[in-house]
């Protein structure tokens, strides 16, 4: 079973940045992809970035050009770092790691952007 445990998150005014971190471990396979979903008050979940294995991303349509996400296979960690925040980008930010048995969901860090 991997475990996945989320940090970095925070409240930072419009236009500010924050950077999060998500560290997985346990497991006896190997990670194969690794992600940032977020869920807004009375919203569904939905991708926020992702990065595979051999590095290739992916990201929202709302997030691309502000958002970057980067990955350290050697110790199973995922970064998010995240520029130009608005208001609408406020949201608990979940990492979530996949492995050919299943993937695991952190807990969620709350990312707030307010004046």
């Amino acid at each position: 079973q991997v475990h996945v445990v989320e940090s970095g998150g925070g409240l930072v005014q419009p236009g500010g940045s924050l950077r999060l971190s998500c560290a997985a471990f346990g497991g006896i396979f190997s990670i194969n992809y690794m992600g940032w979903y977020r869920q807004a008050p009375g919203k569904e979940r939905e991708l926020v970035a992702d990065i595979d294995v051999g590095g290739r991303t992916n990201y929202a349509d709302s997030v691309k050009g502000r958002f970057t996400i980067s990955r350290d296979n050697a110790k199973n960690m995922v970064y998010l770092q995240m520029n130009s925040l608005k208001p609408e980008d406020t949201a608990v930010y979940y990492c979530n790691a996949a492995t050919v048995r299943g993937s695991s969901w952190g807990q969620g860090t709350q990312v707030t952007v307010s004046l």
